[in-house]
C-alpha cells in the first residue's frame, strides 16, 4: 500500500478504485510475500465496503473463502503495476473449493473392549460436553482420545471460517490447505507455559484454547501440567473466550473447545489395579488427585474410569463398532442440537444457557427424585446439576426422545461419580 501511494503521488499509476484494498509484504526484489491473517482482514475488508482485494499470491485462495469480494493474487510489484495501468490484466482468482478427501485417521475399530468409554466418547462427542479419562498405564487412554476426531460432528461454514481465521493469525494456513475442512485436535505437551495455553507474546498471538476453537483440546497426563496453565482454563471453558493482554494491546479470541483430558489414578498409575502392583500410599494417592483443582474438575463434565482391557476382549476376533457408524449417531444428534438452538449463539447442548436449561431439560416426577437423590448423595453444586442435565439432553437425543427420562439421566449422574475421584 505504502508504494503504491508513492506511485500515485508521482502520477506514474491512477489512484486506486475506493472499494479496492491492497494487502501484503513487499521484499526487497519486488516480489510480494504471504502474511498472517489473510482470511480476517478479507472478512474485515468486505464488511468495510471494499469489493476489490489485492493479497500476495499464497494468500489468494484464503481470501477467496470471504464472500462479496473479488481477489486477485499477485506476483510481484511489476505485475500489479502492468494491472492498474491497463497494460497486462490479472486474472481473478477463483474461488476455493475442498476436494473430497477420505478419512485417515485412527479408528476406533482398532479398539478392542472398552465398550463403556467408547459410550462415553459418543457422548461428549454428539454435545460438546468435557470429559476425563482415568485409567492405569496401558489401559488405552491416549490411543481412545486420539481417535476422538473420527466420530466428531462434521463442521458448518461458519464455524470452519471462525476456526480458520484463527489459524490464519497464527500462521498455520497455507495455499493448498487454505481452510480448515475437520475439527481441530490440539494436543500440546505438558511442559508447555501459560502464556502458549492462552496465547501471548509481544505481539499478541493465538494460543493452544484458541486454535483448538470448535474442536478439542486434549491434555495427556493431566496432573503433570503445572498448576497455573490449568487454572487459566477455568473462565475460558465457561465464557467460551480469552482475552490477552499485553505492552502491545489487548485482544479478545474465541476459545470455545472440548476439554479432554487423561491421567494416571496416581504417581505410580497402578492405584485399584487387579495386579496389586501400586505402591503409593492413601496420603500421595490423594496428594496426586489433588493436584487438579475442585473448580477445574467441576468444569469437566464426565469423570470415566478406564479399566484394563481383558484377555478375553484383546483376543475377540469380531470386528469392533467402525468410527462411520458412531459418526452417524453423532451427526444425527447433533442435527437434532441445531434445530433446536436456530437463531441463537449456542450450537450443542454443553453450551446451553441457565434459561435453555429450564426450557430444554424438563423432568418428569421419578427423574425429579433421582436427581434430587443424586444432588445430596454426590455432593454437586449448581454448577454439576447443570452439567448433569445438558449430558441428560444428550443421551435423550442420540436415543431420538424428546424427553429426559430417568434412564438418560441415570446414565448422565453415573458419568459424574468416578470412584477414583471420590
Amino acid at each position: 500500500p505504502i508504494l503504491l501511494g508513492i506511485l500515485a503521488c508521482a502520477e506514474e499509476i491512477k489512484p486506486p478504485a475506493k472499494d479496492a484494498a491492497f494487502v501484503g509484504e513487499l521484499s526487497l526484489t519486488g516480489t510480494l510475500r504471504a502474511v498472517n491473517g489473510v482470511l480476517p482482514m478479507a472478512m474485515a475488508a468486505v464488511r468495510a465496503g471494499i469489493r476489490t482485494l489485492y493479497v500476495p499470491a499464497a494468500n489468494a485462495a484464503e481470501a477467496t473463502l470471504a464472500d462479496g469480494v473479488t481477489v486477485y493474487g499477485v506476483p510481484d510489484v511489476v505485475s500489479l503495476v502492468q494491472h492498474l495501468k491497463g497494460e497486462k490484466k490479472l486474472s481473478p482468482q477463483p474461488r476455493w473449493q475442498a476436494e473430497q478427501t477420505s478419512e485417515t485417521g485412527p479408528d476406533f475399530s482398532d479398539v478392542m473392549g472398552q465398550e463403556n468409554v467408547k459410550r462415553a466418547l459418543e457422548i461428549a462427542a454428539a454435545g460438546g460436553h468435557n470429559i476425563l479419562l482415568i485409567g492405569s498405564p496401558g489401559a488405552g487412554k491416549s490411543m481412545l482420545a486420539r481417535r476422538l476426531p473420527s466420530i466428531l460432528p462434521d463442521m458448518t461454514r461458519k464455524e470452519a471460517l471462525e476456526a480458520t481465521e484463527i489459524w490464519s493469525v497464527a500462521g498455520l494456513t497455507d495455499s493448498s490447505h487454505p481452510m480448515l475442512l475437520h475439527r481441530p485436535f490440539r494436543a500440546p505437551h505438558h511442559t508447555l507455559s501459560a502464556s502458549a495455553m492462552t496465547g501471548g507474546g509481544q505481539t499478541p498471538k493465538p494460543g493452544e484454547i484458541s486454535l483448538a476453537h470448535h474442536g478439542v483440546l486434549f491434555l495427556d497426563e493431566l496432573p503433570e501440567f503445572h498448576r497455573d496453565v490449568l487454572e487459566v482454563l477455568r473462565a475460558p471453558i465457561e465464557d467460551g473466550e480469552v482475552t490477552i493482554t499485553r505492552a502491545a494491546g489487548s485482544i479478545t479470541l474465541p476459545s470455545r473447545f472440548m476439554l479432554v483430558g487423561a491421567m494416571n489414578p496416581c504417581r505410580c498409575g497402578w492405584y485399584g489395579h487387579p495386579s496389586g502392583r501400586c505402591t503409593c500410599s492413601p496420603q500421595q494417592v490423594e496428594q496426586y488427585m489433588q493436584r487438579i483443582s475442585g473448580p477445574l474438575l467441576d468444569r469437566i463434565d464426565m469423570h470415566i474410569d478406564v479399566p484394563s482391557v481383558e484377555y478375553e476382549a484383546m483376543r475377540r476376533k469380531e470386528q469392533p463398532e467402525p468410527s462411520s457408524a458412531i459418526r452417524e449417531r453423532v451427526n444425527a444428534a447433533r442435527e437434532v442440537q441445531k434445530k433446536r438452538f436456530a437463531g441463537t449463539e449456542v450450537s450443542c447442548n454443553a453450551y446451553m444457557t441457565p434459561a435453555m436449561i429450564g426450557q430444554y431439560c424438563a423432568l418428569d416426577a421419578a427423574g425429579e427424585k433421582l436427581m434430587q437423590g443424586a444432588f445430596e448423595r454426590l455432593g454437586l453444586t449448581a454448577r454439576s446439576h447443570d452439567r448433569i442435565l445438558r449430558m441428560a439432553r444428550t443421551i435423550a437425543d442420540l436415543e431420538g426422545s424428546e424427553r429426559i427420562e430417568a434412564a438418560h439421566l441415570a446414565e448422565a449422574i453415573q458419568y459424574r461419580s468416578s470412584s477414583t475421584l471420590k
